[in-house]
C-alpha cells in the first residue's frame, strides 16, 4: 500500500498504511481511559464512560487533582515513581466496592491510567505445571512446527478461546496459519494464508512494542476520550502502549465478518523482529485480565526464546557445513590453475555451499553450468542485460521472473536466484540456480483488497469472504536464508582472493600494494574476517546458549569456565578488529584537506571525557596548533591512538596530565603528544610501534596494534614518528606530516 491520506481523513486503499491506530481518542468498554499532567497530576482527558466504570461524572473529574479519583496513597506513590524515574508497575486497587487494576504508562508528558476489572486469575499451582509440561515438551520438539502445535495447544487449554492459532509471517508479510486448535464444529484454518494488508505496518509496529492485545466484546461501544485533543500539545496523543486502546473501526468490521466476537492477540519476536502472531479468537464476548494477558506474553516470550535457540542452531549448523566446504572449494582453487575447474569438477563443487538445484560460474569470457540451469544463451541475456547494470555485489530473489521478465520462459529451472559478482574490472557472476516450488496456495478469502468508490476515492472495506481460496502461483521458489547469504558471500570472498593471486593484471596491482603493505600481514585480513571470525562466532554463539540456557545446570566451575570463554572471545574480537584496522590503513586513498587540527583535537578531548573511563585525567591542548592539510580521518584515528596510549600508561598517577602541541621550525612542524606516566627504557624506543609490541606486559590492556596504526598513518603522510621516554619519567611521541 502506499503512503499517504487523503483531505477527508479516511482509510482508503492508498493509505491504509497511515491509519493513526496509535492516537484512536477511543476506550474499549471495559475499562477507563484517565490522562493526567505527568508535572501537577491534573486529570486532562478521560474516557467518557468513567461514570459506567467508576460511578463518577466525567465533568467532575476534569481539570482536577487525580486523587478525586484514586486513593491518596496511590498518587503519592506514582509521584515518587515519576520523580525518581522508577518503572510505573501495575497496582489493584478498590473503587467504589469494586477491585480493579490500575496500568500506568507515559506518552511524553502525559500519565496514561487504564483502569480495568479485576476480573478472574489463572490458579498459580495450575499455570506452574502446565508451564513446566510445555517448556519440556518444547525442548523435545525436533521441529518449529511441533513447537507452534505445542504452544497453541496450551494456550487454548489455559484461556478457553474457542480457536488458537499461530500465525506466520512471510518476507512480504503475507500470513499463514503454520498452527491451529479449535472447537470441533469449527472449520480448520490450518494452512491458510492472508495478505500483508489484513495486518498493515502500523499494528504490526504496534504489536511488536506491546507484546500482547485484547477485545473482550468484538461488538463494544466505543468510549470517546474527552477532550479528544490533548490541552498540554494540542495534538492527539500517542496511547498505543494502552491496554484499553480504542480499535481501529476496519479491524473491527473484518473481525465481524468473521462471525468473531473476542480475540487475544499476542506477538512472536525473533531477533527483534515480529516473527508472528498467537491469534485466539472468541466466538463471543470473552475478556481476560492483566495478569492472564501477562501470562500469555510471558508464555510468548518463552516461546521466542526457545524459537531463536532453534533458529540459531539451524543457522550454526549451515554455516559450519558451508564453511567445510568452502574450505575444500579454497584447497581446490589453490591447487588448480583454473579456478572454474576446481570448484566444478571435484567431489564437492560450489552448488553444495547452499540448497539448489543448479548454478552457472561465469568469468573470463567462459561459461561453465553445473546442475539444472537455464540455457546458455538465457543465462548470457541473464547476465548483460539484468545483473551487469546492477551495482550491488549481491542479488537475490525468490522470484525472478518479477524483476526480469525473460525470466518466465524457465520458472522450472530458475524461479529463485542467488548471484554475487566476482571480479572487480570484468563482469564475473557467480549464480545459484532454484526451481519454482509449490504450485498453489489456499487463501483465508480472496486476497485482493476490493473497496467502495465515493467521489472517485476507493475506500477501504475489510473482506466479507473467508472461506478458502486457492491461486495459482508459478514463478516462486523457497527463500534464500540467511545462512545462505553468508555463505555465498564467503565464496565470493575466497574466489576474489584466489583471482587476485592468479590473474596478472590483479597480481601486477596486488604486488604494488604488497611493497607498501608487507608488515601489513599481507592477507591476514582474509583470514582473520573469515577463518578466525567465523570460528569465534561459533564459539560465541554456543558458550551464549550454554551460559543462557544451561547455567543453572552447572557448578561454579563450570560457570567461571564459561565466562572465561565469553571474555576470550571477546578479546579476541578486539584484536581482529586492531588487526583489520591495521591492514586497512595500509590500503585507504589518501583524501587531503584543510582543517583544523587545535578543533580536531579538542572533539577528541569531549569524546575522552564522555567516556569517564580516566575521569581524573587532565587533557591539555595547544592554543596554536595549526590549520593542515591532510587525511583527516587517518589523523583523527592517530591523534586518538596516541591519547588512548597516553591515558593507559598514566592512568595510575594521582593526576595523570596528557599534553598535545606542536613545535613551529624551519623545515617542518613536530606535533607532539606527552604524558607523565609509567615510561619505558629508551632502548625498546623502535619496538613501540611493531605490531603486537608490548613493553608493560600483561598489567595494561591492549593488542598491541594501536601504535603500529599510528606510524602506518604518518608514513602514509610521508612524515616520522618518534618516541623519548624513560622509565617513570613519562612519554613524548613526536611525528611530523608533509604537506604538498
Amino acid at each position: 500500500m502506499a503512503v499517504g491520506t487523503d483531505v477527508s481523513g479516511k482509510v482508503n486503499l492508498t493509505n491504509c498504511d497511515r491509519e493513526p491506530i496509535h492516537s484512536i481518542p477511543k476506550s474499549q468498554a471495559h475499562g477507563v481511559i484517565l490522562i493526567c499532567n505527568k508535572i501537577n497530576f491534573k486529570v486532562i482527558q478521560c474516557s467518557a464512560n468513567v461514570q459506567d466504570i467508576l460511578n463518577v461524572e466525567l465533568h467532575n473529574i476534569l481539570s482536577q487533582p487525580l486523587s478525586v479519583v484514586l486513593p491518596s496513597e496511590i498518587v503519592e506513590k506514582l509521584k515518587k515513581n515519576i520523580s525518581e524515574e522508577n518503572v510505573l508497575l501495575p497496582e489493584e486497587i478498590s473503587l467504589y466496592g469494586h477491585r480493579f487494576f490500575m496500568i500506568p504508562h507515559l506518552s511524553g508528558d502525559h500519565l496514561v491510567l487504564d483502569i480495568e476489572p479485576y476480573g478472574d486469575s489463572i490458579d498459580p499451582v495450575l499455570f506452574q505445571d502446565q508451564l513446566t509440561k510445555i517448556l519440556n515438551e518444547i525442548d523435545k520438539t525436533n521441529s518449529i512446527e511441533e513447537m507452534c502445535e505445542q504452544a497453541v495447544s496450551l494456550v487454548k487449554y489455559l484461556f478457553g478461546y474457542d480457536r488458537v492459532m499461530m500465525y506466520q509471517f512471510d518476507e512480504d508479510w503475507n500470513g499463514e496459519v503454520v498452527a491451529e486448535v479449535r472447537e470441533q464444529e469449527l472449520e480448520s484454518w490450518l494452512g491458510l494464508h492472508y495478505p500483508a494488508t489484513d495486518i498493515p505496518k502500523p499494528a504490526r509496529e504496534i504489536f511488536l512494542k506491546q507484546g500482547v492485545r485484547i477485545i473482550a466484546d468484538v461488538n463494544y461501544k466505543a468510549s470517546e476520550i474527552q477532550p479528544a485533543i490533548s490541552p498540554l500539545t494540542n495534538k492527539p496523543l500517542d496511547i498505543s502502549k494502552s491496554e484499553l486502546r480504542g480499535v481501529s473501526p476496519i479491524h473491527i468490521e473484518y473481525l465481524k465478518n468473521m462471525k468473531v466476537g473476542a480475540s487475544l492477540t499476542a506477538a512472536i519476536i525473533l531477533n527483534g523482529k515480529l516473527w508472528g502472531l498467537l491469534a485466539c479468537h472468541h466466538y463471543s464476548p470473552k475478556f481476560v485480565n492483566y495478569h492472564q494477558r501477562q501470562s500469555c506474553k510471558f508464555l510468548t516470550q518463552v516461546f521466542s526464546n526457545k524459537l531463536a535457540l532453534k533458529t540459531s542452531n539451524t543457522f550454526l549448523r549451515n554455516i559450519t557445513k558451508s564453511e567445510e566446504i568452502r574450505k575444500e572449494l579454497v584447497s581446490y582453487m589453490t591447487a588448480n590453475s583454473d579456478f572454474i575447474e576446481a570448484i566444478t569438477a571435484n567431489t564437492s563443487r560450489f552448488t553444495d555451499i547452499v540448497d539448489c538445484e543448479g548454478g552457472a560460474i561465469y568469468s573470463n569470457g567462459k561459461l561453465c553450468l553445473v546442475g539444472k540451469t537455464p540455457g546458455e544463451h538465457e543465462i548470457f541475456s541473464l547476465i548483460f542485460d539484468f545483473l551487469s547494470g546492477k551495482k550491488e555485489r549481491l542479488f537475490q530473489t525468490k522470484n525472478l521472473s518479477r524483476h526480469y521478465a525473460p525470466a518466465k520462459e524457465f520458472v522450472e529451472r530458475a524461479s529463485g536466484l542467488l548471484s554475487v559478482r566476482i571480479g572487480e574490472e570484468r563482469e564475473e557472476f557467480l549464480l545459484w540456480f532454484r526451481p519454482q516450488t509449490s504450485s498453489t496456495v489456499n487463501w483465508g478469502g480472496n486476497p485482493e483488497k476490493k473497496g467502495v468508490f465515493k467521489d472517485g476515492i476507493e475506500y477501504l472495506s475489510p473482506r466479507k469472504s473467508f472461506e478458502r481460496w486457492t491461486e495459482k502461483v508459478s514463478g516462486v521458489a523457497g527463500k534464500w536464508e540467511k545462512y545462505d547469504i553468508e555463505a555465498a558471500i564467503a565464496l565470493q570472498d575466497s574466489i576474489t582472493h584466489v583471482l587476485v593471486k592468479k590473474q596478472k593484471e590483479t597480481i601486477e596491482e596486488l604486488n604494488k600494494n604488497l611493497s607498501e603493505a608487507n608488515q601489513e600481514l599481507k592477507t591476514f585480513s582474509y583470514s582473520v574476517s573469515h577463518d578466525l571470525r567465523g570460528p569465534l562466532r561459533g564459539i560465541e554463539g554456543f558458550a551464549s546458549i550454554l551460559s543462557e540456557d544451561y547455567a543453572l545446570k552447572l557448578d561454579d566451575f563450570g560457570k567461571n569456565a564459561l565466562d572465561t570463554i565469553l571474555k576470550s572471545v571477546e578479546r579476541m574480537d578486539v584484536l581482529i578488529e586492531d588487526i583489520l584496522s591495521y591492514s586497512k590503513v595500509g590500503q585507504m586513498q589518501m583524501a587531503k584537506r584543510k582543517f583544523s587540527l587545535k578543533e580536531m583535537v579538542e572533539e577528541i578531548k569531549l569524546e575522552k571525557k564522555s567516556e569517564n573511563r580516566f575521569p581524573h585525567a587532565e587533557i591539555s591542548v595547544g592554543r596554536n596548533l595549526p590549520i593542515i592539510d591532510a587525511d583527516k580521518r587517518m589523523i583523527s584515528q592517530l591523534i586518538n591512538n596516541l591519547i588512548d596510549n597516553a591515558l593507559k600508561y598514566s592512568s595510575e598517577k594521582e593526576k595523570p596530565l596528557i599534553e598535545i602541541d606542536s613545535m613551529a621550525g624551519d623545515l617542518e612542524t613536530v606535533y607532539f603528544v606527552k604524558d607523565n606516566g609509567i615510561g619505558f627504557d629508551p632502548s625498546q624506543a623502535d619496538k613501540v610501534f611493531e605490531v603486537f609490541s608490548r613493553l608493560a606486559g600483561d598489567k595494561y590492556t591492549g593488542s598491541g596494534v594501536g601504535l603500529a596504526i599510528a606510524k602506518r598513518v604518518v608514513e602514509k603522510h610521508k612524515g616520522r614518528i618518534w618516541v623519548e621516554s624513560k622509565p617513570g619519567g613519562g612519554t613524548t611521541f613526536f611525528f611530523t606530516i608533509t604537506e604538498e
